[in-house]
């Protein structure tokens, strides 16, 4: 708030008369007192209290139990463009802080306040120096003198619009910080959450108070780098363009879960020094995981429609009915697996009539030299989707010593971490089975894999029976 520049005015109210110069319990002398007391080199009263109303933010002006101005600071220079010269020693603010038909009005609710307990709050439509109006909000509160008696009045005042930008700018964090339909959190520059609203603490699995200081990698398992370096950025280079989206996988008491958060980021800097000084980064976040999934599984569902139809349309065109199931597995394994073994039932037995290359990508090819019998265990998943009629999925246990040997064990590939067993069947028999396999670095089958997979073998199946029937099975 700025402060009142006249030497005389400051003596004549000073607050060490307890006479109104400026805020209750400001205690100053206003002659300087260059006494015993005085502290050598220290600013005399009148040039602190100056100094000091001076550097305030909000406009500040006091009027003696006469309602003379007596302090007139720069804020109030700048809201009304009169300067302290021009307003200290004027009576009241008629015929040039106010229009005289508003000025009784506008003197007598000011000067209540030298009567009444506590500060009064009005607003006014006060007149600028160039003749423009302006509305205003005081806080008015009366000043007593050393007997106890009011001495004057201090009035503090800010434009309307300035006051009720305010307030919009306290409701809306507060809003935010407590019923916002996103999360909203507020970390320091060492990336520790100082502010967590609900949704947020809902989002990262914690209490709102039990959240705070704590590292983010605490909370987030998987993700975080990328979560800190964006915050990072933000504090070094101000906010993105744009919202970002980050996939992160949580810890919580039910287990990792993995979710997806559009984010926003904010640098927060303080409005109180001159050059900005970062107070660290505002995160407002809301969770798409739902939306996100649902649209990768419609892309994933058109990628193997689509895949499927080109299948048929190259199966049909095979003179080979076995060539025409290899050419469909070479469709489906795109983007779905790594390997795929074709393994049909002869006898009371499984031999291996077609695969894809063990050490390397490649197409499904018939087996050099013709079947050779599959040299499954007991309990094989292979044979266990036979016996089932029916699909089987499994996967190397995360804690597996040496993946490679759970692979060699079933007579798969070394790199083969997750598998699907899909039984062929046409017309009512069991011909054989399929089975995909996944590397370690990609995600198990899911169910919604096992139907697709499913759809594949049936078209297998009837190209395989067609074979048979054919004998073109038989043929090297």
């Amino acid at each position: 708030m700025g402060a009142s520049r006249s030497s005389g005015t400051t003596d004549e109210l000073g607050p060490d008369e307890d006479s109104g110069g400026g805020p209750p319990g400001l205690s100053v002398d206003p002659g300087g007192r260059a006494g015993e007391d005085a502290i050598p080199g220290a600013p005399a009263g009148s040039e602190l209290l100056a100094a000091l109303l001076d550097g305030m933010d909000a406009a500040l002006c006091a009027f003696d139990a006469a309602g003379t101005v007596t302090h007139w600071n720069r804020e109030a220079e700048r809201v009304l463009g009169w300067s302290a010269d021009e307003a200290v020693g004027r009576s009241g603010f008629a015929g040039w802080a106010v229009r005289r038909a508003d000025a009784d009005e506008v003197r007598a609710r000011l000067m209540s306040a030298m009567d009444a307990p506590g500060r009064q709050v009005h607003e006014f439509a006060l007149l600028r120096k160039d003749g423009g109006r302006v509305l205003v909000r005081t806080q008015s509160a009366g000043v007593r003198g050393a007997d106890g008696q009011p001495a004057g009045v201090y009035c503090a005042f800010s434009e309307v619009h300035a006051q009720i930008d305010l307030e919009r700018a306290i409701a809306l964090s507060e809003a935010l910080l407590e019923d916002a339909s996103w999360g909203v959190v507020l970390v320091d520059v060492d990336l520790r959450p100082t502010v967590v609203n609900a949704y947020a603490s809902r989002a990262l699995g914690g209490g709102r108070t039990g959240l705070l200081g704590r590292p983010l990698g605490e909370l987030v398992v998987q993700g975080v780098e990328e979560l800190e370096a964006a915050l990072h950025h933000v504090l070094a280079e101000g906010a993105p363009s744009a919202p970002a989206e980050l996939w992160v996988t949580l810890r919580t008491a039910e287990g990792e879960r993995r979710r997806c958060w559009r984010s926003g980021f904010l640098r927060l800097a303080s409005p109180l020094t001159e050059e900005p000084v970062p107070l660290g980064v505002g995160w407002l976040f809301q969770d798409v995981t739902a939306a996100r999934l649902a649209e990768q599984e419609a892309d994933r569902l058109r990628f193997r429609t689509s895949q499927l139809h080109r299948a048929a349309g190259t199966a049909a065109e095979c003179e080979d009915p076995m060539e025409a199931a290899t050419s469909l597995l070479d469709f489906a394994l795109a983007g779905f697996a790594d390997h795929v073994l074709v393994d049909l039932v002869a006898g009371e037995r499984l031999v291996r009539t077609a695969a894809t290359p063990l050490d390397a990508p490649g197409p499904c090819l018939p087996v050099a030299g013709g079947s050779i019998p599959a040299r499954y265990g007991p309990g094989h998943p292979a044979l266990q989707s036979v016996e089932r009629t029916g699909t089987v999925r499994t996967s190397a246990s995360a804690r597996a010593a040496d993946p490679a040997a759970w692979a060699e064990e079933r007579r798969w590939p070394r790199d083969a971490a997750h598998a699907l067993c899909a039984v062929l069947r046409s017309r009512g028999r069991t011909l054989g089975v399929l089975t995909f396999l996944r590397a370690a670095h990609r995600a198990a089958f899911e169910r919604g894999d096992a139907a697709y997979a499913e759809t594949v073998a049936a078209r297998v199946a009837g190209a395989v029976d067609l074979a048979q029937v054919t004998g073109a099975a038989d043929r090297p």
